[in-house]
């Protein structure tokens, strides 16, 4: 079987360095402007995708962005962000400072990018897989036993579900050595196993594999996926249930300017605008203006765009599929379920163990962060039981006491837990039997610190 590559370096066109050394951008920062934020504005020569450029180096730090104005109006870029750190504080650090200036700045391109890995600076120490299928509880269980079984050792990764897709990006190292798999053979069956998994019993959608090695962006990669995917296609059966839920999304034409106006309400949340600014980049459009306003509870975002031949939104399927893909990029990162955070010592195995008793206690992961530092596991589910429902309170807690109190946390509010029901005879039962498959015979229970 023949497996796809994707090489992760772009090499830039020799004119576009040619002006950017002619025209450098020129990064301010200013701690002085706005009483409640750093205000960090970015003067460039224009070119397509810059917005996400910029964007992405701020959400990448993990920054909060409260405010933005775009222009980007001919051959030049203009744009200022008031932002915060998580805690709602202006940035003091200067080690963040300086990498901003320099991320950002006239030096960008002889610094390496952040690539995001989950928290994690990525490396080519590993080898990336990406995965796309259909969405199915004990999904995750199933894959991560195959890369078990396969003596893969996934260190990072993060899996996104919406409707009914599933899309995954995991980076993962020889059991044994640690290192990136690189055997072709080896691959092929990595590639081969999993693609079965993907597939299931489902004929009408299809799946995907794709093994690559060196650095990978893993939420820009996985909206690019989903939206390949086609996953923000929906028929009057997949309906949210509740219709408040849904972002509010707007798409008028100008025909005085010749721009669409595009205009997003919805609960604001981080990475929000880089949400959306992925996927306007990756329908075509360029944004000449925007203004973004998340400073209360409900963000507004106002784009004006046209498509990257020019034109503005031309016809009611287009504005209708705009607004589809809007909405499915911000409904992809909404954490429905129960957030679980797994922290102990990591260890050959575990994310198979951990995912096995979900499904075993039928739990649906509707997405996953997996992190590896310093021979620690960070991971963070979001679980709801196999019905979409929120999870009953006894099956947690029969789950943490399996895995241990201290090692398995439930974080966030108490919304996505019912209340257990009477206890009976044949419940009883299998709790017992779940206990005598305790945890601890895999060598979870530990203390953690």
């Amino acid at each position: 079987m023949e497996i796809e590559w994707s090489s992760s370096w772009d090499m830039d066109d020799e004119y576009e360095k040619l002006i950017r050394r002619m025209n450098p951008p020129r990064v301010v920062i200013d701690n002085g402007a706005c009483n409640n934020a750093t205000v960090i504005r970015v003067d460039s020569a224009n070119k397509h995708g810059i917005l996400l450029e910029v964007v992405q180096v701020l959400t990448d730090l993990n920054l909060i962005i409260t405010k933005a104005y775009i222009s980007s109006d001919g051959g030049w870029f203009m744009d200022v962000f008031n932002v915060t750190d998580r805690e709602g504080n202006k940035l003091k650090d200067e080690g963040i400072l300086d990498y901003i200036r320099k991320s950002l700045g006239a030096d960008s391109y002889f610094v390496p990018t952040l690539r995001r890995s989950v928290g994690v600076e990525a490396s080519t120490d590993y080898t990336s897989i990406e995965l796309t299928g259909t969405d199915r509880p004990g999904l995750l269980s199933e894959v991560c036993a195959v890369l078990t079984d396969l003596k893969c050792s996934v260190v990072n990764g993060e899996v996104w579900t919406h409707n009914t897709r599933a899309a995954a990006v995991m980076h993962v190292t020889d059991e044994e050595t640690g290192s990136a798999i690189t055997d072709p053979q080896r691959l092929s069956k990595i590639k081969q196993r999993l693609c079965n998994v993907l597939k299931g019993n489902n004929k009408a959608r299809g799946a995907k594999t794709v093994v690559s090695l060196g650095s990978t962006h893993t939420e820009r990669r996985l909206h690019q996926m989903m939206f390949a995917d086609r996953d923000y296609e929906r028929s009057l059966d997949d309906a949210t249930p509740d219709e408040t839920l849904r972002p509010n999304v707007m798409v008028v034409n100008l025909y005085d300017k010749d721009y669409s106006v595009v205009t997003i309400r919805s609960k604001d949340r981080p990475k929000l605008l880089f949400d959306t600014v992925c996927t306007l980049t990756d329908m075509q459009y360029v944004v000449f203006h925007a203004n973004i306003d998340a400073e209360g509870p409900e963000a507004i975002q106002e784009y004006y765009i046209r498509h990257i031949d020019g034109s503005p939104v031309n016809s009611e399927a287009e504005r209708q599929r705009v607004i589809q893909c809007l909405e499915a990029a911000i409904e992809r990162r909404v954490s429905e379920g129960l957030k679980l955070e797994l922290c102990t010592t990591d260890r050959v195995g575990l994310l198979s163990d951990v995912t096995r008793i979900f499904r075993e206690n039928s739990l649906s992961v509707t997405r996953a962060e997996v992190t590896t530092r310093a021979g620690k596991a960070l991971n963070t589910f979001y679980v709801r039981d196999a019905a979409g429902n929120p999870v009953d309170a006894k099956t947690i807690e029969s789950i943490r006491e399996a895995i241990g109190q201290a090692i398995l946390r439930v974080k966030g509010n108490s919304e996505n837990l019912k209340s257990p029901p009477q206890e009976s005879p044949t419940r009883f039962l299998f709790g017992g039997l779940f206990k005598s498959r305790s945890f601890s015979n895999f060598g979870l229970v530990r203390s953690y610190s």
